[in-house]
């Protein structure tokens, strides 16, 4: 379980607070009691988590641009934090085809300048850089990748991904390294978790927000890659891993500084396919989905995490099975078409989990 006294009245600086995961984390953090300052752009959706949760309420907002160095730096020195969670990012494998610029600039040169930001402010404090799974060169095995694995990606978004995580081990060999914390007061590891999914999410091009886009609007869902399979992941298994990086970060650099997998269970490795049709008999009303047989930029087929190492030297591992976080998430989005106080739904759902959570023993 995550350890309440050490979050209690902790300065953390958040990147990508107004996005789907950034703003249940957002949420989660002030119920641990953390002092959180955000910085991101504009939610990046209509309608957004960050709004009907009231996150704004929660955090020092700041409106701010990770390629903005300057900026990012002087929000930096205001919030002087003693943890920096980078999730800012460009999130979507076809946005990075569209848009490749902005993709490398957002996710390599943000994290460069989160960085150098920090060496320097001088500025001691635990780094956990949140990168993705598809950091690794994917050769579509059916075995999960682990953390020593070569980084890569064939589309913009996955190589900007893998890009960022060698910015990390860059910075953490040249100017952080963990043998001499003692000087440089930084400790920096990156986390690389499955495909996050829960209620509040409506990114473009993201499996469950179109499939509740299309049930709401009564109409068969449009799907790409029906076989393709994916880690999926309830969206609070790898931020409690995030968290639990950061408290052990800080207790010892030497060990924790590195890269790190939030993966799920194996048999929760499902294809397209399955998400969807379990969500269509949760959601009820004729809901359905069709595939979408049009011509779409490459995507990998098979994809999953090995996480051994995160439940062997952090003590994480999943406790919400696919099946209940579809459930959560079919019971989230149907409180928000019929109105109700979203902000308090979200909270009750992150209640539960802790209690699942701190009820969790695992068998071997």
């Amino acid at each position: 379980m995550l350890n309440r006294s050490f979050w209690s009245g902790r300065r953390v600086f958040l990147t990508g607070h107004t996005g789907f995961k950034g703003s249940w984390l957002s949420l989660w953090m002030e119920a641990l009691g953390a002092n959180v300052t955000g910085y991101a752009l504009d939610p990046p959706t209509q309608p957004s988590l960050f709004e009907l949760a009231g996150v704004r309420r929660t955090v020092r907002s700041i409106r701010g641009d990770i390629r903005d160095f300057s900026g990012l730096k002087t929000a930096l020195a205001d919030a002087r934090p003693e943890v920096i969670i980078h999730m800012a990012a460009q999130s979507v494998v076809r946005r990075g085809y569209e848009d490749p610029v902005e993709t490398y600039s957002s996710n390599v040169m943000g994290t460069v300048n989160l960085l150098e930001a920090v060496r320097q402010l001088k500025l001691p404090a635990v780094i956990v850089n949140v990168t993705s799974d598809k950091c690794y060169a994917n050769r579509e095995w059916v075995w999960g990748y682990r953390e020593d694995e070569p980084m890569g990606g064939r589309d913009p978004y996955s190589s900007s991904k893998g890009c960022a995580e060698l910015v990390t081990t860059a910075y953490r060999e040249s100017f952080f390294p963990a043998a001499t914390f003692e000087k440089h007061g930084v400790a920096l590891a990156s986390a690389r978790a499955g495909n996050a999914i829960g209620g509040g999410d409506w990114t473009s091009d993201q499996l469950i927000p179109d499939i509740v886009r299309a049930f709401v609007a009564g109409r068969p869902c449009l799907i790409r890659n029906p076989s393709a399979i994916r880690p999926w992941q309830f969206v609070l298994e790898p931020l409690r891993g995030y968290l639990t990086l950061a408290e052990r970060l800080l207790q010892d650099p030497s060990r924790f500084a590195s890269g790190w997998n939030f993966g799920p269970v194996d048999t929760d490795a499902k294809p397209v396919c399955w998400i969807a049709d379990q969500l269509a008999r949760s959601w009820g009303d004729h809901a359905s989905w069709v595939h979408d047989s049009g011509v779409h930029p490459r995507e990998a087929h098979f994809l999953k995490l090995d996480a051994s190492k995160s439940k062997a030297c952090l003590d994480w591992h999943p406790v919400v099975r696919l099946e209940q976080a579809l459930e959560w998430i079919v019971e989230w989005y149907r409180a928000f078409q019929a109105g109700e106080d979203l902000r308090a739904h979200t909270l009750a759902q992150i209640e539960r989990y802790e209690a699942l959570a701190g009820e969790f023993e695992p068998t071997g």
